[in-house]
């Protein structure tokens, strides 16, 4: 079972309009491999290789979320609060 992050994000990865709440490391790397609009970018890299190192128990599901929401701002998602 993997961790919940401290708070999910809940962001409009489909469109306007379609909101997908991502509550752990996990949902957040399926969401990126999956869903992403951008192909290669510097911090989706980075939030791929932190998700993949939680997974392995060598970083902290924090970091996973903290870099997810950079990949997610980099990708310009809007993020519903």
């Amino acid at each position: 079972m993997d961790t919940p992050w401290s708070k999910s994000v809940t962001l409009a990865l489909e469109g306007p309009g379609k909101y997908t709440t991502i509550r752990n490391t996990t949902e957040a790397s399926w969401a990126m491999i999956e869903d992403w609009p951008l192909d290669e970018a510097p911090a989706l890299t980075k939030a791929l290789d932190i998700c993949a190192a939680v997974a392995e128990g060598k970083r902290k599901p924090e970091e996973a979320r903290n870099a997810f929401l950079a990949a997610v701002a980099e990708a310009e998602i809007h993020v519903q609060e």
